[in-house]
């Protein structure tokens, strides 16, 4: 199980995570949902190690959490200039011989041998997810993994992850798009202002739905009917 006891995380005097509590069991595709600043790329920065939390621990079986555990699939990947694609998955392949890249670009038909410069935003985000793959980690961490990728893509991923998932993996994901994370995730948690509200089950999954769209609509329906007016006045 991956624990996460009393988290607080701060930029400057600025505290994004506020005593967050979270326990995830091994094997499920978990959820992380949460207006813009809500705090959900810090958590996740925070579990694989790239932020120090003020206070608090993450425990998986029982341990320190440690990156020789977890995969992470950020946002915006970073690629070095004048490689290829074949190049760039070398550098995982060293840690999981038996990755068979071949096979693998079977999937995604990604060009390797050309110049990572000249792929497309989806295509990058192939290759930095057969990346991760490449590393064979207990926990995998997918920062909005289905931004910039096709429809086929998007169908290829979530496929990837639920047989990942009955082979034992530990995954997390965000994405801002709810949908995609209701037809794929075991429990999702909804976090808001540095805390998690609240973990929601399948069942209840409708039930988020209805909280996140009745929030955006109150918080955005006078403002956009005030603008529609205005321009009905010019």
């Amino acid at each position: 199980m991956l624990i996460i006891n009393d988290l607080s995380v701060a930029y400057g005097k600025n505290t994004v995570l506020q005593q967050l509590n979270l326990q995830l069991p091994k094997a499920q595709i978990h959820g992380i949902v949460g207006l813009n600043g809500s705090g959900k790329t810090t958590l996740l920065h925070t579990i694989f190690g790239l932020l120090q939390a003020k206070t608090g621990d993450i425990l998986f079986d029982n341990q320190a959490i440690s990156k020789k555990n977890i995969a992470y699939l950020e946002t915006k990947p970073f690629f070095y200039s004048r490689i290829t694609g074949k190049e760039y998955l070398q550098l995982f392949q060293i840690n999981h011989p038996q990755f068979d890249l071949q096979q693998w670009n079977r999937l995604f038909e990604l060009p390797l041998t050309q110049l990572i410069d000249t792929y497309s935003t989806g295509m990058k985000k192939k290759l930095a997810l057969l990346g991760v793959l490449a590393l064979n980690k207990p926990i995998l961490i997918l920062d909005e993994p289905f931004n910039g990728l096709d429809l086929e893509s998007n169908e290829k991923v979530k496929e990837i992850l639920k047989i990942l998932r009955a082979k034992g993996t530990t995954i997390l994901v965000t994405s801002h798009i709810l949908e995609t994370l209701t037809t794929l995730c075991d429990t999702i948690s909804y976090l808001v202002d540095g805390c998690i509200q609240f973990t929601y089950q399948q069942k209840e999954f409708p039930q988020l739905e209805q909280l996140l769209r009745g929030q955006l609509q109150a918080q955005y329906q006078e403002m956009i009917q005030d603008l529609l007016k205005d321009e009905e006045e010019v």
